[in-house]
């Protein structure tokens, strides 16, 4: 069904090393050069399929989320692969860990420290952080793919889970060779708008995950009004290129209707190109997508996960807009 390639990669600076682990699979029938999904992983690319092949992640010793967090296999519900290459599409994952371990504490053992200005920088409270270094790996991610013939320099989707959906933003707005972003349950400081004070809030961000952004973030605790922009502004920043966000019914607390209203609030932007955006229809109705504009969405029936319903909406969508 496919080629399957396992790379380290290896970040030096200030005399220190940070290694990374990319697993790619490309499907074997493919006619022309592959579009890829590029995507974090949350528990180690052994997490994601039952292969005994497939590596360990570097900082799958460092058992982020428990022992349980890295078994092999566990998060295959997340990752149709089956699905995925079948229908045509490459998938180039590798653990956010390895970027930067997602704990406060573990900051040295991410990349932030291989910069020359690291030691200053990291005092100053506009200083880049844990989404950051996580956005700049994809970005790296992507340098490598380039290099593969097999593979459609711009047919490139930047696509992530929660976080990583805050992630695959900053990332889609950063690099413009992510020819699609794709935002699932990524709620506040992702697709959610901030001045919903809905769901999860600028201070229980800052509060339970202090490294994911600067500290000047934490000025807008409890005052999400004096924030001079929300996140319709990054839904925006992808244009002309298409978006799309995704909610979950139960998933509360990182505010679907929020997502949505971003993306209806970008749509005078994607206008200025041209372009159709999202229709004003009731975003509520679960299992009933919305893809017929340069911003899609849709609301999955369940709670805060990404599964296969998820990627059939997401390969539809990126059919569409690559004409496949």
């Amino acid at each position: 069904l496919a080629y399957s390639r396992q790379v380290e990669f290896s970040f030096s600076g200030n005399n220190r090393t940070v290694k990374a682990l990319l697993i790619l699979y490309l499907p074997k029938t493919a006619k022309g050069k592959v579009p890829v999904f590029v995507s974090y992983n949350f528990a180690g690319n052994q997490a994601i399929h039952a292969d005994p092949e497939i590596r360990e992640s570097f900082s799958a010793p460092l058992n982020i989320w428990g022992n349980d967090g890295m078994v092999r296999g566990s998060e295959k519900r997340r990752w149709p692969l089956e699905y995925i290459i079948g229908n045509g599409y490459g998938v180039a994952t590798m653990c956010y860990n390895d970027i930067y371990p997602d704990r406060p504490d573990y900051v040295d053992k991410s990349i932030l420290p291989l910069f020359s200005d690291y030691t200053q920088a990291a005092q100053k409270p506009e200083s880049w952080q844990a989404i950051g270094a996580w956005a700049w790996g994809m970005s790296r991610i992507l340098d490598y793919l380039q290099t593969d013939k097999a593979i459609d320099p711009k047919q490139f989707i930047a696509l992530g889970h929660s976080r990583l959906g805050k992630t695959a933003l900053w990332a889609g707005a950063q690099d413009e060779r992510f020819a699609i972003v794709i935002s699932n349950n990524s709620g506040c400081g992702g697709a959610a708008l901030f001045n919903r004070k809905f769901g999860e809030t600028a201070q229980a961000i800052n509060h339970n995950f202090p490294h994911w952004f600067c500290r000047n973030f934490r000025q807008y605790n409890n005052r999400e009004e004096a924030m001079p922009v929300d996140q319709h502004g990054l839904i925006a920043l992808m244009a002309p290129r298409p978006v799309y966000i995704a909610g979950a019914s139960e998933d509360l607390w990182a505010d679907p209707k929020g997502e949505y209203l971003a993306g209806w609030e970008a749509n005078p932007v994607y206008a200025l190109w041209g372009l159709k955006g999202i229709d004003k229809v009731d975003p509520l109705v679960p299992n009933t997508p919305i893809q017929d504009g340069h911003i899609g969405y849709h609301l999955r029936e369940g709670g805060h996960d990404i599964l296969q319903y998820d990627w059939e909406q997401y390969i539809r969508f990126a059919n569409r807009y690559f004409q496949r």
